[in-house]
Formats: C-alpha cells, structure tokens, sequence
C-alpha cells in the first residue's frame, strides 16, 4: 500500500504522521478532529492545570467508550448467532 505524509493537529501540536490510504480511510484527521472537540469541552466545563490535564481525561473518556462498545458487541454476538440458526431453520422449512 502507498503511505503518504498527513499532519494532524492534536492540542495545538501538529503531528506528522506516514499512513497508508486504508489508515486514511479510517480517517486520522476525523480522530484528531473529535479529540480536539472533546478537549474543548473539557476545558470550558472542568478547572485544569494544563493541556496534560485534559489529554489525560480525554483518553480516559474515549478508553471508557471503546470498553462500553467492546462490551455491547460481546453481548450481541449470542444473539446474532441465535438469529443465524433461526433463519437458517427457515430456510430449510421454506425450501420443502
């Protein structure tokens, strides 16, 4: 895969970074963009020293979503099996 050079602001620093295009795909510059948005939240509604303060926050927050969503896939994956073996009984019943 071709890699290119992007730059991604994070708390006023800007990181250059090689990717790939899929890397690209997935969108760096969306990530950056929502964790600047979550650190200018942090800011207008917590007291903070610094910008550590709130990058330490932030990541704890997005490591809390990604648990929760880890969680809920775990959750749904005995239900979509139960649904698999349903339809494939259907299947087979409307097939005869």
């Amino acid at each position: 895969m071709k890699e290119q050079f992007i730059s991604v602001i994070i708390a006023d620093r800007p990181y250059r970074l090689s990717v790939t295009s899929e890397e690209e795909e997935i969108s760096l510059r969306e990530a950056g963009k929502r964790i600047n948005e979550k650190l200018q939240e942090f800011a207008a509604n917590y007291a903070f020293r610094d910008k550590q303060d709130l990058l330490a926050m932030v990541g704890l927050q997005i490591s809390v979503e990604l648990l929760s969503s880890e969680k809920k896939v775990e959750y749904q994956q005995p239900l979509k099996e139960k649904l698999v073996n349903i339809d494939k009984l259907l299947n087979s019943y409307l097939e005869k």
